[in-house]
């Protein structure tokens, strides 16, 4: 037996190796999903029932791939890319080039949309488009790796909006392969920060009459979105050595007061939205303990459900002659259509709906994951339901494709 010992570890180490190229190329090997079909199921959400098995994330590294991925491995792909807000050049080129492969098998078009010398929109279009399913490449911070277990993705964008990116990308070559066109995707930057990837996408419409984006709303259409103010509030004063402070003057005390102010401001409230909140999310200022400070500064956010022209108005009243009001970005509260058959809720985080409608088209917003795990150290996103907004994407763009041709009909 001895000597049959080493032939049969050189056999072992070969199969090894055939199931490691195997996990990439093709991936029912890994959970009985293939990467060309992935119609499991004639409803959407019977997908659900079936437990995913776990896909061990080999490699670490991401280059740029040219043949199609099982939506699993794209999420840790792009998670695994950081980008954070303004810095989300690696994500756009990965997309664009997996996404101009696909283009150039299936009689499409894949561009970048340029927003800044560094920072790009990825825009790809099968025939002339009637839908879009848009989402962003951007992410909060502090960047944090993909890993998972039998259930679950983590890091940071897997359901924030990464693993969305993965669905709508495997839901487009679903609708290829049944030949399905006239439809896009749009995939932009800065969502999180100040929507500037979607104010440059609003100024270059494609005809789309629909736009499907993407936000974790756990597989729900939602009816509504809160709006957003944000703010920064700044103080000034003049410096003095701390042991005379009457020969200065203190900006964060004004800053401190300002506050003080601002949270006393009555917010409204509304039946389908809920309550205006709001947050102070940064205070910074001061240069030392023995230095009366000349400077300080906060920003706020305020998640609207009615006119923000009213708390403005307040909220500088309310400021005075302390500070600075300075206002960064408003987007208005939404309110969207159902579609039948679909389970709906209301969410009270922002999106860039406002900024891309109605210029890509009417607004419906959907997507996997919990936004209560989203900006938290441990995001992460169902294996199921990532699954699952695959068949959902796919059927929400044929049921919109329908009622243009029924108009047409």
């Amino acid at each position: 037996m001895e000597r049959y010992r080493g032939a049969w570890r050189l056999v072992f180490a070969a199969l090894y190796l055939l199931s490691c190229v195997t996990s990439f190329s093709r991936i029912e090997f890994n959970c009985g999903v293939s990467s060309i079909d992935f119609s499991l199921c004639a409803f959407p959400w019977v997908l659900l029932k079936s437990k995913p098995k776990y896909i061990p994330h080999r490699l670490k590294s991401v280059p740029l791939v040219a043949e199609r991925m099982h939506p699993f491995e794209m999420t840790r792909a792009l998670i695994d890319m950081e980008s954070i807000t303004e810095n989300e050049k690696q994500v756009g080129e990965y997309l664009l080039h997996y996404l101009s492969g696909l283009a150039a098998g299936s009689d499409g078009r894949a561009e970048a949309m340029p927003v800044t010398p560094e920072r790009f929109n990825v825009y790809a279009e099968w025939g002339r488009p009637v839908v879009a399913l848009s989402t962003h490449m951007d992410t909060v911070p502090p960047f944090i790796e993909s890993r998972e277990d039998e259930d679950h993705i983590y890091g940071r964008g897997a359901c924030d909006a990464k693993g969305i990116i993965a669905a709508m990308i495997a839901a487009a070559e679903k609708l290829l392969e049944t030949g399905t066109r006239n439809f896009a995707l749009l995939f932009v930057v800065g969502e999180e920060r100040n929507s500037a990837g979607a104010d440059v996408a609003s100024r270059s419409p494609r005809g789309s009459r629909y736009l499907i984006n993407g936000e974790p709303t756990e597989s729900k259409v939602a009816l509504g979105s809160k709006g957003i103010l944000r703010y920064e509030i700044i103080a000034t004063g003049k410096m003095a050595h701390s042991a005379y402070p009457e020969l200065g003057e203190s900006a964060i005390e004004k800053l401190l007061d300002a506050l003080d102010a601002i949270r006393r401001i009555p917010l409204p409230e509304d039946p389908i939205l809920g309550r205006t909140t709001m947050n102070i999310g940064t205070i910074s200022g001061g240069r030392a303990p023995n230095i009366i400070p000349d400077a300080a500064k906060a920003e706020l956010a305020i998640r609207l459900v009615g006119d923000g022209r009213k708390i403005d108005r307040v909220l500088r009243s309310a400021v005075g002659a302390r500070a600075e009001v300075r206002e960064i970005l408003e987007l208005p509260a939404m309110h969207f259509k159902s579609l039948d058959g679909f389970p709906t809720s209301v969410v009270s985080f922002t999106t860039d709906i406002p900024v891309l409608a109605p210029a890509w088209g009417e607004p419906f917003l959907f997507g996997p994951g919990s936004i209560h795990v989203a900006h938290t150290t441990e995001e992460k996103i169902s294996k199921r339901e990532l699954l699952g907004a695959v068949e959902t994407y796919a059927y929400m763009t044929r049921i919109l494709l329908s009622r243009v041709e029924a108009h047409h009909a």
